[in-house]
């Protein structure tokens, strides 16, 4: 080789993520990969598992509360509590329905696991606020790319740490990841500008949210892309339906479309999985943590 030819630039190695205290437990990211474990408190999950589902209905805080403990035991590190289905077609709740669903469970897992991280899943400002007053550190906004700063301010106010996912309204782009990493960018301006500390910013980049399942995929093999905008990432494929188009199963059988799902996110650098199967997806991130931390 010509010994003139210029070399190839170095990667660019983005910069450490430091560390976010959320409730009582703070997350040194880049140490290893935390897994999230999945409360739905729902009777339409597209997953099968929300709490109000047929045949549920009864002791729904104390069922969460067994449900919380139980992952706990497999290890979670946090506990992401919904009240309203977020999947296709699915019914529309308002407030105080929303808070009659959580507040309750997010009281009783509280009470239960008096340590635990537990973030509140909902794009509306009371049922946060309620979620927060019963025991709530975290706020996980499925639109945090819209344009609605609701959210963002009242984690401000209230100093909790908030989840910004990718989102759009119909899964129309010229180009899937600049785009994806510019709408990023700009709610994390926004974020900031409301006075979310850098430190208390997490993103998503909305795995199943406004996306084909050609898009998904794409999302998945260049996930890096989101590294240099330099705050912690969650992704969310758990049992979701780019899976079972692959696979031709239904939800309750995708735990090792998810689990390749999550291999794969940690090999591209995610910090935050977020599942229903606990257990096997702890065991995939610690082995696959082994590998590339």
């Amino acid at each position: 080789m010509n010994q003139t030819e210029p070399q190839s630039a170095a990667p660019t190695v983005p910069a450490a993520l430091g560390e976010t205290r959320i409730g009582s437990v703070t997350f040194d990211w880049g140490t290893r990969t935390f897994v999230m474990g999945i409360v739905n408190v729902t009777p339409d999950s597209f997953s099968g598992d929300g709490l109000l589902g047929p045949g549920k209905r009864g002791a729904i805080a104390a069922n969460a509360a067994a449900l919380a403990r139980t992952m706990a035991d497999e290890g979670a590190d946090l506990l992401d509590v919904g009240g309203e289905s977020t999947r296709p077609g699915h019914t529309a709740v308002d407030s105080d329905e929303e808070i009659r669903r959580v507040v309750p469970v997010v009281a009783a897992v509280r009470r239960v696991l008096p340590s635990m991280p537990i973030s509140i899943d909902t794009t509306k400002p009371a049922v946060a606020a309620a979620a927060i007053d019963a025991g709530a550190d975290l706020i996980n906004d499925i639109w945090g790319v819209g344009e609605d700063d609701s959210l963002v301010r009242l984690a401000a106010e209230r100093r909790v740490p908030i989840v910004l996912m990718h989102n759009r309204s119909e899964p129309r782009y010229w180009a899937l990841m600049p785009e994806l990493v510019a709408d990023l960018e700009r709610a994390i301006e926004r974020a900031l500008r409301a006075g979310v500390p850098w430190a208390d910013i997490l993103i998503d980049p909305g795995f199943g949210f406004g996306k084909t399942a050609d898009q998904n995929f794409e999302l998945l093999r260049d996930l890096g892309a989101l590294r240099p905008l330099g705050r912690p990432i969650l992704l969310g494929t758990s049992r979701k339906s780019t899976l079972g188009k692959v696979l031709d199963l239904p939800a309750d059988q995708r735990l090792e479309a998810t689990i390749a799902t999550t291999a794969l996110g940690i090999a591209a650098g995610i910090d935050i999985v977020r599942v229903h199967d606990v257990g096997a997806n702890v065991r995939a991130a610690r082995m696959t943590d082994a590998v590339v931390r």
